[in-house]
């Protein structure tokens, strides 16, 4: 049997929100009675985009559900992205694909997600994997230089949406060395929207957990890269020394290790995933 044959093969869904919106979602069975990790990607990238390498390992464990953020790729439709939403939207997936509990895992933008998942509707998570991600994204004096500058950047967007979007494939496309790679970037970018990716980064920058995230109860694993200059390694530290149990788990690589062929990024989720796991099954275990 070739290869690809035994990889897990996951169903692309178009669900319908009330209220909200029509979303992506890529699903993975798993094997019957699996627990369920629901994947949270990064700022202007897709379900897919993100988690395309992680899928074959994740799946063969688990029911891996895969969500396109609001304008990003499939994602909802939205004049204004707030975080906020996208974690609702979470639980409204998990409400119409019948899922009770999950463990969210978000990378890099989807770890405010993930936590604010937790945060919003803690009933409904039972662990957390945090993956080159922070409390926070800028310094305390940065977002007033954001404040001035992105609004243009939307309305740019939304002026000339199809030239705006065609620059950030472009830029995206640029390190890709084969070709499958690159026509695989400018399909799942073709429906994302540049005015919503702009909204997202200002939302992004905005961003702070430093007040309650010493709150966060569940089972929790930090996976952090780190060569990364994006996200800051030492503030991926401070997150996991933030978070109480919170485990850490390192990767060899930048921001981009999740889709890096050399990378021991899906080992390592691996593992932090399997780590949440076991520990929420040993607090809810029956007493003896």
């Amino acid at each position: 049997m070739d290869s690809d044959e035994r990889k897990p093969r996951g169903e692309e869904l178009f669900l319908d929100l009330d209220g909200r919106g029509r979303i992506r979602v890529v699903e993975f069975k798993g094997p019957k009675g699996a627990p369920t990790l629901v994947l949270l990607h990064g700022l202007g990238a897709t379900g897919r985009l993100n988690w395309f390498a992680a899928f074959p390992e994740l799946a063969r464990r688990y029911h891996v559900v895969a969500v396109d953020h609001r304008g990003h790729g499939q994602g909802i439709r939205t004049r204004w992205f707030r975080l906020k939403d996208c974690a609702d939207d979470v639980i409204a997936v998990a409400d119409q694909l019948g899922i009770d509990r999950f463990i969210a895992v978000g990378y890099s933008m989807g770890g405010p997600i993930a936590k604010l998942c937790w945060n919003r509707h803690p009933t409904r998570v039972r662990g957390l994997v945090l993956c080159a991600t922070s409390r926070y994204f800028t310094p305390q004096q940065f977002p007033i230089l954001t404040r001035a500058i992105l609004p243009g950047a939307v309305v740019g967007a939304r002026l000339a949406p199809k030239l705006v979007l065609g620059q950030i494939i472009a830029s995206m496309v640029k390190t890709v060395p084969a070709q499958e790679g690159k026509d695989f970037v400018r399909r799942e970018m073709s429906g994302s929207d540049p005015a919503a990716l702009a909204q997202a980064t200002r939302a992004v920058l905005r961003f702070s957990s430093r007040n309650w995230v010493s709150n966060i109860t569940v089972p929790t694993a930090v996976v952090i890269t780190t060569r990364d200059e994006i996200v800051p390694t030492r503030r991926q530290y401070a997150l996991a020394a933030a978070i109480p149990g919170a485990k850490s788990f390192e990767v060899h690589g930048d921001h981009f290790a999740c889709a890096a062929r050399n990378s021991n990024f899906v080992p390592q989720l691996a593992a932090a995933c399997e780590h949440v796991d076991a520990v929420a099954k040993r607090r809810h275990a029956p007493a003896a």
